[in-house]
């Protein structure tokens, strides 16, 4: 595999997280103050008081473990003589480094790229914003989010470090023992698409864009529930698989994953549901095939410079062609070098959604063509 794809793969293979940081004797509920209203994110908690905001995040991996504990405190505000226990983080944030190309497409529509000093990876972001600032040295290029340039990163002095954790990572080496505020973006691991949607009403408030996040995110919920309700009561679901094998192993979404739990909010049978797991599954090609092979709808993502074909995927290991989807022509692709999937879908779920619809139901939703995937031609143009 190669470029934005392979990227994003080796992602979701590394990150199935709790850095080993979690405290079993912090509480995740908030005693007083005002807790704001999360519907769906269970890993989430956000309380405020009267002089700062209490973010507390739940060890996705370990539920009677706290990931971790930021306290948001007004740039311009004196700090409080009696804080509690974590993360001092002095919003809104002015200069921050953002590891991930998924948040810095948030931050656009948020209005915040401004606030951006820093980016890793920098040739899997398509922002132009973030491109030019780059070029021109307004934003500092850092290199590799598994290797970055911690030298350039201190010489920025930025206000806070986002970034995704890993699991049993051990911490963040030489980045963790600076004294910069490293925001665990943990959102990727919630159990549903509208939980980790829901996360930027949390980054909304680290950025001082508390408004713009929570309109976006109503906006976001009400159209996901009006793509779901039109499905809700479909007895007729097709059989569904997804992805593609990675050398020897199928990385396969759990069925409490954010894609696997999209599947049947789209009125589909997700053949891998049984796997209660919100990250991914190592499973060899064999297992896949013995519990795939007659799924009706196979969707698999990929990055190439033209779309991929039948002949092209049978080229890829010829073994695919065994799969029912494939010999009945009801494979469905998403080439990501082309449209900005991962971009897009963790903070736009509805998007993703009506895709899914337009193929699992058609008669539902009448409207031609994809936003992500379409599907794959038996020959190239």
């Amino acid at each position: 595999m190669k470029g934005k794809y392979f990227f994003h793969w080796l992602l979701a293979v590394l990150l199935f997280s709790a850095c080993g940081r979690g405290s079993k004797t912090a509480s995740f509920l908030g005693e007083g103050g005002d807790t704001l209203d999360l519907k769906y994110a269970e890993n989430l908690k956000i309380v405020s008081y009267d002089d700062y905001r209490v973010a507390t995040l739940r060890n996705p991996w370990d539920t009677l473990e706290i990931l971790h504990t930021y306290v948001l405190v007004g740039r311009d505000e004196p700090l409080p003589d009696s804080l509690p226990q974590g993360t001092v983080v002095r919003v809104p944030l002015q200069k921050a480094v953002i590891y991930s190309s998924v948040h810095c497409g948030l931050m656009e529509e948020l209005g915040a790229l401004s606030a951006v000093g820093g980016v890793c990876d920098l040739r899997y972001i398509d922002l132009p914003y973030v491109k030019e600032g780059c070029r021109t040295g307004r934003i500092a290029d850092l290199g590799s989010g598994m290797n970055p340039d911690i030298e350039k990163l201190m010489a920025l002095h930025p206000d806070a470090v986002m970034l995704s954790p890993f699991e049993n990572s051990g911490g963040y080496g030489r980045l963790g023992k600076l004294d910069i505020p490293i925001i665990e973006c943990a959102d990727y691991m919630e159990t549903s698409s509208l939980g980790r949607a829901e996360w930027m009403r949390f980054y909304g408030l680290l950025f001082g864009k508390a408004a713009e996040s929570d309109s976006l995110f109503a906006r976001v919920e009400a159209d996901y529930l009006r793509w779901a309700g039109k499905v809700a009561d479909i007895e007729d679901k097709p059989a569904v698989f997804a992805d593609l094998k990675s050398g020897a192993t199928w990385y396969v979404p759990g069925g409490r994953s954010t894609v696997g739990r999209t599947f049947a909010d789209a009125g589909a049978d997700y053949v891998f549901s049984d796997l209660k797991n919100s990250g991914s599954s190592p499973l060899s090609f064999e297992t896949v095939y013995e519990k795939a092979k007659d799924a009706d709808i196979w969707l698999i993502k990929y990055n190439m410079p033209e779309d991929k074909t039948y002949r092209d995927l049978k080229n890829d290991y010829a073994p695919y062609a065994g799969f029912r989807a494939f010999r009945e022509r009801r494979v469905y692709g998403c080439n990501t070098g082309r449209v900005p999937y991962y971009e897009e879908t963790p903070f736009h779920p509805e998007w993703l959604l009506e895709d899914l619809i337009k193929i699992f139901h058609p008669d539902v939703a009448k409207a031609e063509g994809g936003r992500y995937f379409r599907k794959l031609a038996v020959r190239k143009r």
